[in-house]
């Protein structure tokens, strides 16, 4: 799940809070289970880490691949 960028940290603490509440349901497990996805809960650092690591390995392929924009 993604906010703007100005998202209050109260707002991302409950958002967060209830999203992985969500996901540990039995019923949401699941349904994306039965999607092929795995459930991955986490905190809001968590997910800005991955995101920034996305980012870079991303960049490089781009990049070697010589991908501009159109």
């Amino acid at each position: 799940m993604l906010a703007p960028a100005r998202t209050s940290s109260e707002l991302i603490s409950r958002l967060n809070r209830d999203m992985v509440e969500f996901l540990h349901t039995p019923e949401m497990q699941a349904l994306l289970r039965a999607q092929g996805a795995e459930p991955a809960p986490g905190t809001p650092a968590q997910f800005a880490a991955f995101i920034k690591s996305e980012t870079v390995k991303l960049k490089k392929v781009i990049e070697s691949a010589g991908i501009k924009p159109e």
